[in-house]
């Protein structure tokens, strides 16, 4: 089975969030889409691990706000790559209580709708949550963002080939044997492999990237990484 072609599948890109006895979590979410229209019905699906599974399994309500294109991929990485037993994730994020309590993004959204749930199914590692949307609200006009434009983003941001690195390692000499991990997801930049996805050549120190490269994995800048020791 080549499971290769998960990847051809569209989807949107969401962020999912609910509320559990006044505090409230999010996340990003990619399986989230509308079953009936009379009524309106829509159905998303949330690993059991994560904390907004437990807020929405709790409250029976969940709200879902529409990412734009223009979404800056360090939101995603802080709500996809973060978590909310660790960290207040609306802590630096504008918000507003829906009607239903459940928070949506003031900011980098499209728009919001509200639910209740109404059914949810065992999927193993994961629930399926039906529920009755109960409101909703359109901020712009502006295209919303796929999960397969999400990773042509992270595949396209990078230097070009006058920015690559030198197999000397680089200018001033810099070490190519300092290795630096990503804070947010745990991916390790290893200077002798590179990125050779976003034009990071083998070779290519950590200080010699371009300060607009970001992380292959989650999306988030240079200023989140640091040396591993």
């Amino acid at each position: 089975m080549d499971f290769n072609i998960f990847k051809k599948v569209s989807y949107g890109l969401y962020v999912v969030t609910s509320i559990r006895e006044g505090k409230i979590n999010g996340q990003i979410a990619n399986t989230f889409f509308q079953i009936t229209s009379d009524p309106v019905l829509v159905a998303i699906g949330i690993n059991k691990s994560n904390l907004t599974h437990a807020y929405i399994k709790s409250s029976g309500i969940f709200a879902v706000s529409i990412l734009p294109q223009s979404v800056p991929l360090d939101l995603i990485g802080h709500f996809g790559f973060k978590s909310g037993r660790e960290i207040d994730k609306f802590a630096s994020v504008p918000f507003e209580a829906g009607e239903t309590g459940a928070p949506y993004l003031l900011e980098n959204s499209i728009g919001y709708l509200e639910a209740q749930v109404v059914e949810s199914f065992d999927a193993g590692t994961h629930s399926v949550f039906m529920a009755r949307v109960v409101n909703t609200a359109v901020f712009s006009n502006e295209e919303p963002i796929t999960y397969a434009d999400y990773h042509y983003r992270k595949r396209s941001t990078g230097a070009g080939p006058s920015q690559q690195g030198k197999p000397d390692g680089g200018r001033g000499g810099r070490p190519l044997d300092q290795k630096y991990q990503c804070l947010i997801c745990g991916y390790v930049y290893d200077p002798a492999a590179g990125d050779p996805e976003t034009g990071i050549m083998p070779g290519t120190a950590f200080a010699d990237i371009p300060d607009d490269w970001v992380c292959p994995i989650c999306g988030v800048g240079k200023d989140q990484f640091e040396p591993i020791t």
